[in-house]
């Protein structure tokens, strides 16, 4: 199992697809590490040369890192961005807003790749607040 600072890959949780458990002190330290946690998966030593702001809004904190997730994921498909850098600002209103800054670039063939994710499912996810603050589990498909 390899671990980073707020986010762990959980290697033996699902055989065919690949988690993690983010945690955070407040939720936007939470978005930040899943964030990381899902570009981790995908790509190593990712420059921090192309911006991009992301902002999306939902009913429940659990929907709204669901969409920031596959968000990710679709950036990394549709154009081809991959992230190093996620600075978030999470709010409640009449639901719930998120406002990300991403830093990263663009998948070239020098850069180290690691495994393709799909898509981000429900399987086995969970988000909720606990004394110590906020935690995530994710199953991605890869």
């Amino acid at each position: 199992m390899s671990s980073k600072k707020g986010f762990r890959i959980l290697d033996n949780l699902v055989m065919a697809d690949t988690a993690f458990e983010a945690t955070g002190k407040d939720l936007n330290e939470l978005f930040e590490h899943a964030g990381l946690a899902v570009e981790s998966i995908m790509a190593e030593s990712v420059k921090k040369v192309i911006t991009k702001d992301v902002s999306l809004e939902k009913d429940t904190v659990e929907n709204l890192l669901y969409a920031f997730l596959s968000e990710l994921v679709y950036l990394k498909d549709a154009e081809q961005l991959l992230f190093s850098d996620i600075k978030a600002s999470a709010s409640k209103n009449s639901g719930w807003a998120l406002h990300a800054h991403l830093r990263g670039e663009t998948i070239h063939p020098k850069m180290k790749l690691g495994t393709d994710v799909k898509a981000i499912t429900l399987h086995q996810y969970e988000v909720k607040k606990g004394k110590d603050g906020w935690k995530a589990t994710v199953v991605v498909d890869v």
